[in-house]
């Protein structure tokens, strides 16, 4: 049996193989999305063992159970990420009316960027906002540290702007342009 640290570093493995194969790169290990993003998890758990990362059922399901960010669905047999993709996918989500205002973590190196072009999805499909300055934050301290933005989201629902909100509670949107962003200080 695992030690708690062991078993807490698998379970990092786990998840961040699942992110990359099931977000970004399906294709390097011979994974066949459907069009709304699932996969069959044997054939996941065969892909995955053939490219050499070997997991069973119960360490997948422990990584998806345990995921901080709840990044993963499983339907039955099936799983897929929640948002995040790089690859083509429909989520399926539907339009929502989100709160008056939404926060998105990012570091200062991005700001002058962002100032000048607004949020922009960059490679993925959607920005992603957070419903709380606390997640935010740590979003943003993943790439150094934090700066919080906080987007006026009602406003952007009322002018026209299409909201979704995700399985794991991240809000979607296209883009946020630079006149619904606070920056702090």
């Amino acid at each position: 049996m695992q030690n708690g640290s062991a078993h807490e570093g698998r379970t990092v493995q786990v998840s961040k193989y699942l992110s990359q194969h099931l977000r970004h790169r399906p294709e390097r290990i011979g994974l066949v999305l459907d069009a709304q993003g699932w996969v069959a998890i044997d054939t996941l758990i065969a892909a995955a063992s053939a490219d050499g990362f070997a997991f069973t059922r119960a360490e997948l399901e422990h990584a998806v159970a345990h995921n901080d960010k709840r990044r993963f669905a499983v339907d039955g047999d099936r799983i897929r990420a929640s948002q995040g993709h790089t690859v083509p996918v429909d989520l399926g989500l539907v339009p929502a009316v989100p709160p008056a205002s939404l926060f998105h973590g990012t570091v200062a190196r991005s700001l002058d960027a962002i100032r000048a072009e607004g949020l922009r999805p960059m490679a993925r499909h959607d920005v992603h906002l957070s419903a709380d300055r606390e997640t935010a934050t740590r979003v943003g301290a993943r790439r150094g540290r934090p700066v919080v933005l906080t987007v006026s989201a009602g406003a952007m629902h009322r002018a026209g702007h299409e909201f979704r909100l995700s399985a794991n509670g991240v809000w979607l949107t296209a883009s946020v342009p630079v006149d619904h962003l606070r920056f702090p200080g």
